[in-house]
């Protein structure tokens, strides 16, 4: 395929998947990313943790042969720390940075549906006053006869937290317990 027919399939696939959400659960209660920056949804696996970090990092993992930075997205929201079960589900997401893209999983405690909710059915971030942070809002979704939060992967990580996350991500795969003589 040509470089021209390959944008033009991405655009149809972007455009046809703008009303398309992930629907997931965090703490039993309804939260949404657009499936645009959605890579990838895998069960929960084993997280190699990383010393020193915030809390809501919860490590890195392996996707074939890169490593993946994940984060606790309950935890950074505010919510507590996610506990697992056998419905956790690390989801892989892309995180747009300047001008690169970050790859970074996202615990969750279980993924419900795909949804189309269509931007008419989409209320913008209500405004709690001043002391509350919604920046990571992309707005209330109306789903059936629920709301649902539409998260904005942008803008849940401060810069600070992505440069650390672009550190994670360029650590090499060493196999753990050789000796580099």
């Amino acid at each position: 395929m040509s470089t021209v027919a390959n944008s033009k399939l991405e655009t149809v696939t972007q455009d046809e998947d703008l009303d398309k959400y992930l629907c997931f659960l965090l703490n039993d209660k309804s939260y949404a990313i657009n499936i645009s920056c959605i890579k990838e949804i895998m069960e929960h696996t084993e997280i190699t943790p990383i010393p020193m970090m915030p809390e809501f990092f919860r490590g890195a993992i392996n996707l074939r042969g890169s490593v993946v930075p994940v984060i606790d997205i309950s935890n950074r929201l505010g919510l507590g720390v996610s506990q697992i079960s056998k419905r956790s589900c690390i989801v892989i997401v892309e995180v747009e940075t300047d001008d690169e893209h970050l790859d970074v999983g996202v615990m969750v405690d279980a993924v419900s549906e795909v949804a189309d909710i269509p931007s008419e059915n989409i209320e913008k971030t209500p405004s709690f006053g001043g002391r509350l942070h919604t920046e990571f809002m992309h707005g209330m979704g109306k789903l059936d006869q629920r709301f649902v939060i539409l998260l904005n992967v942008n803008r849940i990580l401060s810069m600070t937290d992505i440069e650390i996350l672009k550190d994670i991500s360029d650590m090499p795969l060493e196999p753990v317990g050789q000796d580099s003589d």
